[in-house]
């Protein structure tokens, strides 16, 4: 793409003034105008009326807001103005929410045109970004509608295009947790635009929605989120930066004027994570993974510190990696991210993020276990109790195999599969004809599924013998003979997987991911099994985290022994510095 302005259509775009009671005894001076028998003086003396009470109405409006709110808009618009990342944080992740669930838990906030931007003089960054926050509120707490939906993607216009001016870059910063909470939440509604707009023309019989609908096919376009995700990449130049980094070099070298911005830098790499989720949705898998090729999961970027950035770089890349047959890697990538979530559980319970790092660890739980229900492989003993806790049922039945696990698998992707979109508009005139993108998904991912479903049963066989003859088998698996040849040659095949070692994503090494190997020679099967070792370095550390557990357990149930030991800690202590000072003297 080139790096000009990215170009929106703005014929419709509807800036709501506030929904506010007007005086019957009061009218409006517009609806007074008859613009015939006027003349050019007496029409503008109407608008000027207009405008005072205009005006007057967004006075009266803000001066019914609490004052809490006025104040915090207003030290929100001088923490912006002044740069001030610091208090900026504070309003964005504790004010905001603080204010949310005392006054606006279930109502709207201030209107933005009518109401805030009076109150900042109109300065329009921080009006667009406080609109951004207006319409986040709205998608989560309530239910927008189409007017909603048309609103703030053009809100989002105004935003991006005010930061792809190419004659005046963006002097302003933001904290890096919403940069990312921007990218986020523009996907997040660009995809729930996309099922809302096939739900209507699959299900409603509103024919004003969809006639709207059919009159604004660029509103949130599949072209239009790549164009910004892609420009914002380009204008930072965050490939470039992210290949010195790994040349060892300074980035800034490579940065140029707008990259070396932090504003800018922030966007272009959280822009990247975009494009794996877009294209997930999308349904390209490959070509998510390849738009992760500048970075390098097995080095800590300093924006692993952004915990939801963090889960979805994750999330995606283990469900594309699901989608490759590539289980070893997927089941690699959630444990990793699985991990840390239960090592952070402590500081992730008083997050405002709380919710959605809950369901998001719960759906790769349930990714995990279709993984190793496909791939066995040895988890990490946390990890593998609590699999055990949330989908041990589950997970029994998958590794049983047969025809009674399908339902299973299909129960556990619809759950945790991303939310999956077509690339256009629908087919307006013949709905019928649209097709469910989750449905196409689950229908390719269960045909692969399907073939596997004798393996369970043929492990179970293999493992008990080194050679066994192929007509054996088949007379214990009452199957023809030929069937079970193919049915070896799939499970050999199935062995066989790509695994990550260094590089792209993309990149790897054909190796065998099962403990068992055979090979066919005419009718007899030689099979040869991998003994893994038990990691005992994992069973000491839990096992004295369980003891630690007990005691403090048992010390809790006796508190005058507790008292008891800490005074004895104490005068430990004071022993030991009583002889320090006559060893010094």
């Amino acid at each position: 793409m080139d790096n000009e302005q990215v170009a929106y259509d703005y014929d419709d775009f509807i800036q709501k003034t506030g929904d506010y009671d007007f005086e019957d005894d009061e009218p409006l001076a517009t609806d007074l105008i008859d613009h015939e028998g006027y003349d050019e003086q007496q029409l503008l003396q109407q608008q000027q009326l207009f405008q005072r009470q205009l005006q007057l109405q967004q006075q009266q409006a803000a001066a019914q807001l609490p004052d809490a709110v006025r104040n915090f808009i207003l030290y929100f618009h001088h923490c912006l103005k002044e740069n001030n990342v610091y208090d900026l944080h504070g309003c964005y992740e504790n004010s905001f929410n603080r204010l949310t669930e005392k006054f606006y838990k279930n109502t709207p906030w201030p209107d933005p045109h009518g109401v805030v931007a009076p109150l900042v003089n109109n300065d329009q960054p921080f009006v667009t970004l406080y609109t951004e926050l207006y319409y986040r509120h709205l998608y989560a707490k309530l239910q927008p509608n189409l007017e909603d939906r048309f609103a703030s993607y053009d809100n989002y216009c105004i935003w991006f295009n005010y930061i792809f001016d190419s004659s005046s870059p963006a002097e302003m910063e933001l904290p890096t947790n919403w940069a990312w909470d921007i990218i986020d939440e523009f996907i997040y509604q660009f995809n729930s635009f996309s099922l809302y707009r096939s739900r209507t023309v699959r299900k409603s019989h509103n024919e004003e929605e969809i006639q709207q609908l059919r009159e604004h096919p660029q509103t949130w376009s599949t072209y239009t989120v790549l164009n910004v995700l892609y420009s914002f990449i380009q204008k930072s130049r965050m490939n470039e930066q992210l290949e010195a980094i790994k040349e060892g070099r300074d980035p800034d070298e490579v940065a140029g004027e707008d990259g070396s911005r932090s504003l800018y830098k922030t966007f272009g790499y959280f822009s990247i994570i975009g494009l794996l989720r877009v294209h997930t949705l999308l349904g390209d898998f490959t070509l998510a993974l390849k738009t992760m090729e500048g970075i390098d999961l097995s080095k800590k970027s300093k924006y692993a510190r952004v915990a939801g950035a963090q889960f979805t770089t994750y999330y995606y890349v283990g469900f594309c990696y699901m989608m490759m047959r590539r289980y070893s890697d997927a089941i690699k990538a959630f444990s990793h991210i699985l991990l840390y979530i239960s090592r952070t559980k402590g500081f992730h319970n008083r997050s405002a993020q709380y919710d959605s790092v809950t369901k998001r660890s719960e759906q790769m739980y349930a990714l995990l276990a279709i993984c190793v229900a496909l791939c066995p492989t040895r988890l990490d003993d946390s990890i593998h109790t609590t699999l055990r806790e949330k989908n041990g049922e589950q997970l029994a039945r998958m590794q049983r195999g047969g025809e009674e696990s399908l339902p299973v698998f299909e129960e556990l992707f619809s759950f945790s599969c991303p939310k999956f979109m077509s690339h256009g508009p629908p087919d307006y005139d013949n709905p019928a004809n649209n097709v469910d993108p989750l449905q196409h998904h689950l229908k390719v991912f269960m045909m692969d599924v399907k073939k596997t479903m004798l393996v369970p049963t043929l492990r179970s066989y293999l493992k008990l013998y080194s050679t066994m003859n192929i007509e054996k088998l088949a007379t214990f698996l009452e199957m023809d003979p030929e069937e079970l040849r193919s049915a070896l040659v799939v499970f050999k095949q199935k062995s066989r997987q790509v695994r990550w070692t260094e590089g792209s994503l993309l990149d790897g090494e054909v190796v065998n991911v099962s403990d068992l190997d055979i090979s066919l020679e005419g009718d007899l099967i030689n099979i040869s099994e991998a003994k893994i070792g038990r990691k005992f370095g994992d069973w000491f550390l839990r096992n004295t985290a369980k003891y630690y557990a007990v005691q403090d357990t048992i010390l809790n149930k006796n508190p005058d022994k507790q008292e008891e030991k800490e005074h004895k800690e104490k005068r430990r202590e004071r022993r030991e510095k009583n002889a320090e000072k006559k060893g010094s003297k």
